[in-house]
């Protein structure tokens, strides 16, 4: 008997361990993650920001969520918060749901499902209209487990006093108030108090919907809080999935869980809890990566933006944005962008969620290129929608210090001091170039379709500015943009301006090409490196040596990746472009 205990004593132990072990790994690789939530997540203190929430159900849950969100400034903090939280629900549901011994494994299976809600949510972080959702759902099941423990050790004859005040906390708890009468009505044998219950469950939130939320949609107050993807354009059904598990789980439990004290239940659980979470998770390098390049160019650190891109080679379209603002303030954009890339990488997303450059970092990028109104007036798009969180109002007081403007700089940064970590927060002072820019550019607002596009298209028509640095630009998004129309201005104009300067390596390279292309157009006479010269003469010799019948655009490109891609006549032929001269082929996810 001493052997089969200590057998399963070491099992459970074993499988703890491993269990804990796989939710540290998850919650370590998404570090980034957890602070891009807490960047894009709204808490404003004071009143209206809390009376908004509690004039919706749930809204208490998701106050103290949102307020528990601003922990993840500072990840590893918020994550360890967040894993305390789990360990308590642990603890607290094995005294809820009387689990003993081995049985109280199956208390991993609800952390797996609380812990796959914040690892699967992909790109949804960015565009999400979920107050609170990082903390709300372990909290609300929290609370749920602690009335269920109370309840539960209350003479049964008290059960319908718990019923009762369980319909009075639906504005609090939401669809866990209904699930902890579920849970306690299918934990006993049935009498007609759990009939009761089971009545309460069926009409209470059409009770509140009528009496006292009738201004909400139905579908708002019934199951209220249940996290649920829905845009004007996107929803995604399978991110509700890890909740609705977490009540099926929890009512079996009730149901069972004390028949289930076996030696084999924890590695089961494990296991069980493991997979779960590991089908439904979402990871991708190029993910993160992005996330933490937006989070440093926030930040001005644009050395290490060019250290991350010098290590990517399929980089998205954020990225190569990033990596050539980073250019710009750090010199070489001519000489070395196509060097590190400018084809831009798909995202992963196979939510297909309509997510662009404009959800994840446009109004960076405007604010960088001194194009400020549209990064104003893109904050306060995305902020009306997504929430005013630390990102938009950061960009926003940046914008209004940009212009001239101390007291909206003061509004933002006072919003921002209310935060526990942004306290003593003040906008980085307006760089030389964005000064130059913003005297340069139009700076009208002329309405978005698609932000890669209009950024190329509209950057490459500042052929005729007086300024260096929008020379350059100019010359660069005109070739980015692969349009010779606009090409030969933006050299004429850029050559005027650089005066006994060094031609870049790139704009040789293109003047080349184009010289080759068109002949016909009216050209300038420019000397080029010999090295330059030959090196083009090798790339043609090379793709007809390469190049056989049948074989696609694609593939020509791939063969001459390795020995050419880092020139901008492998880009012009082969790489992927947000808009080019027969129209838009951007790389935003198809709907």
């Amino acid at each position: 008997m001493t052997k089969q205990s200590n057998l399963s004593r070491t099992v459970f132990y074993v499988s703890l361990l491993a269990f804990i072990s796989f939710v540290a790994y998850l919650l370590y690789i998404n570090q980034e993650v957890f602070y891009t939530a807490h960047d894009r997540s709204e808490f404003i203190f004071g009143a209206p920001f809390f009376h908004a929430l509690l004039s919706k159900p749930f809204g208490l849950m998701q106050y103290v969520g949102a307020w528990l969100t601003q922990l993840f400034c500072h990840p590893a903090f918020g994550t360890a918060v967040l894993a305390a939280i789990w360990v308590l629900t642990y603890l607290v549901g094995t005294k809820a749901f009387r689990l003993q011994n081995g049985a109280s494994a199956l208390m991993l299976l609800p952390v797996a499902c609380l812990l796959t809600s914040v690892v699967d949510l992909g790109y949804w972080v960015y565009v999400s209209t979920i107050r609170g959702y990082w903390f709300s759902q372990s909290v609300g099941y929290l609370v749920m487990l602690l009335l269920l423990w109370a309840a539960r050790s209350t003479p049964r004859k008290w059960h319908l006093v718990w019923y009762l005040l369980a319909f009075c906390l639906y504005p609090v708890l939401g669809w866990f108030a209904l699930l902890f009468v579920l849970c306690l009505v299918v934990a006993g044998k049935p009498t007609w108090r759990e009939l009761l219950g089971i009545v309460l469950l069926v009409f209470t939130a059409s009770i509140w919907h009528t009496q006292f939320y009738s201004n909400q949609k139905f579908d708002d107050v019934m199951l209220a809080g249940l996290p649920r993807f829905i845009t004007a354009s996107d929803c995604t059904e399978h991110l509700s999935i890890p909740f609705w598990v977490l009540g099926a789980v929890s009512v079996l439990i009730s149901l069972c869980g004390r028949y289930l004290a076996k030696w084999f239940v924890p590695v089961l659980s494990a296991i069980a809890g493991i997979v779960f979470t590991s089908s439904l998770m979402y990871h991708d390098k190029n993910y993160i990566d992005e996330m933490h390049m937006v989070r440093i160019a926030c930040d001005d650190n644009w050395k290490e933006v060019l250290s991350m891109a010098e290590a990517k080679h399929k980089p998205t379209s954020t990225m190569m944005f990033l990596k050539n603002i980073a250019l710009m303030n750090e010199g070489g954009l001519l000489d070395r962008s196509f060097k590190l890339g400018n084809d831009a990488a798909d995202i992963y997303n196979p939510d297909k969620l309509h997510v662009t450059l404009l959800d994840i970092a446009s109004p960076l990028v405007y604010y960088n290129y001194g194009m400020l109104n549209e990064a104003i007036r893109l904050s306060f798009e995305n902020a009306i929608q997504a929430g005013f969180s630390p990102f938009y109002l950061k960009t926003l007081a940046r914008c209004a210090l940009a212009v001239g403007d101390e007291k909206l700089v003061e509004r933002y940064t006072t919003i921002l001091h209310h935060s526990p970590f942004y306290g003593d927060w003040q906008p980085a002072p307006v760089t030389e170039k964005i000064k130059e820019l913003q005297k340069c550019y139009p700076d009208e607002l002329t309405g978005v379709e698609n932000s890669d596009s209009y950024l190329v298209n509209g950057i490459s028509l500042w052929f005729e500015s007086d300024s260096k640095v929008a020379s350059e630009q100019a010359l660069f998004y005109s070739m980015l943009r692969c349009d010779s129309r606009r090409f030969w201005p933006s050299l004429r104009n850029y050559v005027k301006l650089h005066m006994n300067e060094q031609f870049p390596v790139h704009a040789q390279e293109a003047y080349i090409l184009y010289m080759d292309k068109a002949p016909e157009e009216k050209r300038m006479m420019i000397p080029v490196e010999q090295a330059v010269y030959d090196r083009y003469k090798l790339f043609w010799t090379t793709l007809e040596e390469k190049a056989k019948p049948g074989m696609t655009l694609d593939q020509a490109g791939e063969e001459l990746r390795e020995e050419f891609g880092d020139t901008y006549w492998w880009y012009n032929l082969f790489g992927r472009k947000p808009i080019n001269i027969r129209g838009n082929v951007g790389h935003e996810v198809a709907s």
